[in-house]
């Protein structure tokens, strides 16, 4: 399974190849991670690790691609194409595609990585520092940029490394573990009890039932496709305040109302079933507001697939999720995963592949929700004009979703297997219905439509003297981030790395 996350932009204008990858390679000291390859260590034992890629070459992580006619059905079976393959684990994990072609005068952007290098949250952050919120061009650097890069390991050393790094991660999973246990209960206190018990007894067969699979929840067996849509953001802010819920409450009961619409566009029986998704949690604070990787929990959301009145849907939402934030339902998946990664790491390394290929659904699909920057970024001063977002499928999840808000619009990607959803594409005309369709049971007003939005900007290379609004502030690759257990802002690089940056230096051409 090609474990990768990503995205999808579109950019006005032309961008000159060369220029981008000079532009790229000159933000890698920044990101030290990303010159650096996964080595396992000798017979796993221990953890596997990051080392210095002694070959790194930039050449094979930017590439270019010219489409044929243009189209953004081109764009999406090249997205498709390129997130269904399994990166080389000789190099660093992840590579930007540049697609050159696009109608309208626009330029595609393809990121990939692997999701051990990031989750949405970093993801995010790290392509935010890659782009400027000004849309000056910044001046790009003259030839070819070389790094201090340490040597490898040997076989003795990775092998001690091994064993230290084994068990001081034994040891820190071990104290988080009892550190969670103990937030669960002081919180359990202080709130006089469970908060949830009221709503446990009614929602217990919901959360015991087993999952029932639906028509894409088949193994994966690839090629993938993707698809994507967005809607306006301040509707979906207006619906929220309307209804009394939450963003992510709204966002939900989209994606439930759209499989129910295309379970009974193939003719499948929804009456009586129950849609579990599983939503990503951050778990960010604020000691680890810059942390790359995974910092990241699994929260089951079950919801009646049957329920057809918007509001009422969008209320049954609504209950389910704070039921599960007063359970603690994030923090105790986190402790029972922690508890899951003490096991001995050659035990891992055996089993896990095993395990992997069981025919096990525990969930229908998984949505991820990640709030992106609301003001436009740029890149080489090429506005950035959409940003779709990607989840990988893979085991029994054949068909997942990501959503990302940017700029004022809230942007849907769709990601599926070929075989367990080959009209992935109706999906993008569904979610537009059934938001729509909650809108107006909502008592929203749709927005006016303004005849300017509907000319194309021709986007053209600003003259480097007045920056526009927001102020003209170079999206750092550390950005700061609130202290919340839901949904945080992004951020790219974290603090840790600073030691590494030192060591990456960028050396005269």
């Amino acid at each position: 399974m090609p474990l990768n996350v990503g995205s999808v932009s579109l950019l006005g204008g032309e961008i000159p190849f060369a220029a981008f990858r000079r532009f790229i390679e000159s933000k890698m000291s920044l990101i030290p991670r990303y010159l650096k390859r996964v080595v396992a260590p000798p017979f796993n034992i221990g953890l596997p690790r990051w080392d210095y890629d002694p070959e790194f070459d930039i050449r094979n992580h930017v590439r270019q691609v010219t489409l044929k006619h243009g189209t953004d059905k081109e764009l999406k079976a090249l997205a498709g194409k390129l997130f269904s393959k399994v990166m080389d684990r000789q190099h660093p994990l992840w590579d930007l595609t540049l697609v050159r072609g696009l109608k309208g005068k626009r330029t595609g952007l393809i990121i990939r990585m692997h999701h051990c290098l990031a989750d949405g949250i970093a993801g995010v952050g790290i392509v935010s520092g890659l782009m400027d919120a000004s849309p000056v061009a910044p001046r790009l650097p003259w030839g070819k940029l070389r790094f201090r890069v340490p040597p490898p390991s040997g076989t003795a050393t990775s092998l001690v490394d091994g064993l230290t790094s084994s068990y001081s991660n034994f040891i820190e999973r071990l104290l988080a573990a009892w550190g969670d246990a103990l937030n669960i209960a002081e919180r359990t206190v202080a709130n006089g009890g469970n908060p949830a018990s009221r709503g446990f007894t009614r929602l217990l067969p919901e959360l015991i039932a087993p999952t029932e699979r639906l028509r894409f929840n088949v193994l994966y067996r690839g090629p993938q496709k993707f698809a994507w849509t967005e809607i306006p953001l301040v509707e979906v802010k207006a619906i929220r305040h309307t209804r009394g819920t939450s963003v992510n409450d709204v966002l939900l009961a989209l994606v439930t109302a759209t499989i129910r619409r295309y379970s009974e566009v193939h003719g499948d029986r929804v009456k009586g079933k129950l849609l579990r998704i599983m939503v990503p949690v951050n778990l960010r604070g604020t000691d680890g507001p810059g942390q790359l990787g995974n910092c990241i929990s699994l929260v089951p959301v079950t919801i009646p697939l049957d329920i057809r009145p918007p509001k009422k849907l969008l209320a049954a939402v609504h209950k389910r999720t704070e039921f599960l934030k007063g359970a603690h339902a994030a923090e105790l998946v986190s402790l029972a995963g922690g508890l899951i990664g003490m096991f001995p790491s050659p035990m891992q390394a055996f089993a896990g592949p095993m395990i992997s290929q069981v025919p096990f659904t525990p969930f229908n699909m998984v949505c991820t929700s990640v709030p992106g920057p609301q003001f436009p970024l740029y890149l080489l001063g090429h506005k950035m004009l959409n940003w779709y977002p990607y989840v990988p499928v893979g085991g029994e999840l054949a068909v997942n979703c990501a959503i990302l808000s940017y700029n004022g619009m809230v942007y849907f990607g769709f990601s599926g297997d070929v075989h367990a959803a080959p009209d992935l594409g109706r999906l993008e005309k569904l979610l537009k219905q059934s938001f729509v369709e909650l809108r107006e049971a909502a008592g929203v007003a749709a927005p006016r439509k303004n005849p300017e939005r509907k000319k194309r900007v021709s986007v053209k290379k600003p003259v480097a003297s007045k920056p526009a609004t927001p102020p003209a502030t170079t999206v750092r690759a550390r950005v700061p981030l609130p202290a919340t257990r839901s949904m945080t802002r992004p951020t790219a690089a974290s603090d840790a790395t600073r030691e590494e940056e030192r060591v990456l230096t960028p050396l005269s051409a």
